[in-house]
């Protein structure tokens, strides 16, 4: 599904505005985008799953290690 398609018209008053056509850059640019979300999401899911880690969010997420709401620096 390119860009084109998921674009919502502006609507104005009752009437829906034309929008200017995208130029040949933004185009690839959006071509490109859509490229490395689907190859980021296949590499996502062909990962291993962690085993018996940290259940709930990230405890190094803030750059230090965070267990039971204690942070320690590394």
């Amino acid at each position: 599904m390119t860009h084109d398609q998921t674009r919502s018209e502006p609507v104005v008053g009752n009437t829906v505005a034309p929008r200017k056509p995208l130029s040949p850059q933004a185009q690839r640019a959006l071509a490109e985008a859509e490229e490395r979300r689907t190859r980021a999401a296949q590499d996502y899911s062909s990962r291993a799953k962690e085993v018996q880690g940290p259940k709930g969010l990230e405890p190094t997420r803030y750059g230090d290690w965070e267990h039971k709401g204690l942070c320690s620096d590394f």
